[in-house]
C-alpha cells in the first residue's frame, strides 16, 4: 500500500456516471443534452443487443433526438469498422455519438468520435503520435450491457490495423464518455462465457492498476473493491445469471476497474492480451488475459511480494497463516482455480494459435508499453518463455 506521507498523484474522472437497475430510461434525456443528432453504434442488429434496440430507439424519439443507426461493430473493430461508422455519422450529421453494447461498442464509439471530425483515420490519433485529437471530437455517451471492459469510464478506444493485424488504442482524454449509463439489469442476459470474460477482465484491470507504477491510494482503494467484488460475485453470475445482487456487483466492480486504468494504467498481460487480439481477432479479450495470466503470475510475484500476498489471502482466507513470500507464491496456484471455476482455464493451443508464431507474438506482445509497467521488465527472450508457458494448460 502506498503511504499517503509518500503521495503525490491527480485524479481526472470526468465521466457522469449514471448506475443503477432501470437507468436505461435516461439514456434519451442524455443524449438530448448533448446534441439532437445521434449516431447510435452497437454491434449486429440481430445479436444480443436487438432486444434493447427498440427501448433505446424509443427513449432518443422521446427526447426530440433523431437517430441513426450503425450496428457494423465487430468484437475487436477494426479500422475499416470506424471508418465505416464514420461515414455514417458524417452522412447523418451527428453532433453525438452514443455506444451501446460491450466494450468493443464503446471502443469503437470514442473512435468514430474523433474520426468523423479530424482529417484522416482514428490510426492517425493513436496515443503515440504527433497528431492529437481536438475540441472537435464529439461527444460520447455510453451505455455498458456487460461488466468488464471499463470503456464506459476511460479515455481509451481500442482498435486493430485491418491490414497490418496490430491492435493499439487512441488514449486522450476528449474521449472519456460524457455520460456512463451502467444498468445492470442490462447484464442479465449476457452469455455465461461472455460473463466470465468481462468478469475477468475487470479483475486485470483492477490487480494490474495496483501494481502499476501510478498507482497511488485512490486506486488502491477502488482496485481492491472491484477484486473482491468479482471474486465473491462472478462465479454467482455464471451460476444464477439473473442474479441482481451478483450482477449489480459485476457491473460496480467494472466501473471501479476502469476509473482504475484510466488513472493509472495496465502491466504485462494487456500488452500480451492486445498482441494475441491483434493477431489472433477470434480471440476474445478476456480469453486473451485468462491464456496469459498463470505464467505472467508466476514470472510476477516474487517482485511484488505483496500486492499478490494480498490477492492469494482474498482467493483464500488460509493463506493468512502463511508469511508474504509464502502467500504470494500460492497466490499463483489459487487463481489457477479461480480461472478453472470460471471455465477460463486453456492455453494458447486451444484457441489455435500456431506455436511457430510465438516468437512473432512475444515480439508484438511488446509493441505497446505496457510490458514496461510490470514489476518484473521483461526481455524478448523472457517473454517468448513466457507464452510458450501459455501454450498448453
Amino acid at each position: 500500500m502506498t503511504p499517503l506521507h509518500a503521495s503525490s498523484f491527480s485524479v481526472h474522472v470526468p465521466t457522469d456516471i449514471r448506475f443503477g437497475a432501470g437507468k436505461l430510461a435516461d439514456v434519451g434525456a442524455v443524449v438530448a443534452a448533448l446534441g439532437r443528432r445521434c449516431l447510435l453504434v452497437t454491434g449486429p442488429s440481430n445479436g444480443s443487443v436487438g432486444r434493447l434496440l427498440p427501448r433505446v430507439l424509443g427513449y432518443l424519439k422521446d427526447a426530440g433526438v433523431e437517430t441513426a443507426h450503425f450496428d457494423g461493430v465487430i468484437p475487436n473493430p477494426t479500422t475499416d469498422t470506424i471508418r465505416a461508422g464514420a461515414d455514417k455519422a458524417k452522412a447523418h450529421r451527428a453532433d453525438v455519438i452514443l455506444g451501446l453494447g460491450g466494450g468493443s461498442s464503446m471502443d469503437a464509439a470514442k473512435a468514430i468520435a474523433v474520426e468523423t471530425t479530424h482529417p484522416g483515420s482514428c490510426w492517425d490519433y493513436l496515443f503515440y503520435r504527433d497528431q492529437k485529437p481536438t475540441d472537435k471530437t464529439l461527444p460520447v455517451v455510453a451505455v455498458s450491457t456487460t461488466s468488464g471492459t471499463g470503456s464506459q469510464v476511460t479515455q481509451v478506444s481500442v482498435v486493430t490495423h485491418t491490414a497490418t493485424r496490430d491492435k493499439s488504442a487512441l488514449y486522450n482524454s476528449l474521449i472519456f464518455p460524457r455520460v456512463a449509463i451502467v444498468d445492470p439489469e442490462l447484464m442479465t442476459s449476457a452469455p455465461k462465457h461472455v460473463t466470465a470474460c468481462t468478469g475477468f477482465d475487470a479483475f486485470t484491470h483492477a490487480f494490474e492498476s495496483i501494481l502499476h507504477p501510478n498507482t497511488n491510494p485512490y486506486v488502491q482503494l477502488l482496485g481492491w473493491e472491484a477484486i473482491w467484488l468479482v471474486l465473491n460475485h462472478l462465479p454467482t453470475a455464471l451460476d444464477e445469471p439473473e442474479n441482481m445482487e451478483a450482477r449489480s456487483a459485476l457491473a460496480w466492480a467494472d466501473t471501479l476497474a476502469g476509473i482504475c486504468i484510466a488513472v493509472a494504467g495496465v502491466t504485462l498481460p494487456h500488452g500480451v492480451g492486445m498482441a494475441i487480439g491483434g493477431m489472433y481477432p477470434h480471440v476474445a479479450h478476456g480469453e486473451a488475459l485468462a491464456l496469459n495470466y498463470p505464467a505472467f503470475m508466476r514470472y510476477t510475484c516474487a517482485h511484488a511480494e505483496q500486492p499478490f500476498a494480498r490477492l492469494g489471502r482474498l482467493l483464500n482466507p488460509a493463506l493468512a497463516t502463511l508469511n508474504e513470500k509464502e502467500a504470494a507464491l500460492r497466490a499463483c496456484d489459487e487463481m489457477d482455480g479461480f480461472l478453472k471455476r470460471i471455465g477460463l482455464w486453456m492455453g494458447l493451443k486451444d484457441k489455435g494459435i500456431p506455436r511457430e508464431e510465438l516468437p512473432a507474438l512475444a515480439r508484438q506482445s511488446m509493441v505497446l508499453p505496457d510490458y514496461k509497467n510490470n514489476p518484473r521488465l521483461a526481455t524478448e527472450a523472457e517473454m517468448l518463455a513466457l507464452l510458450e508457458d501459455c501454450y498448453t494448460r
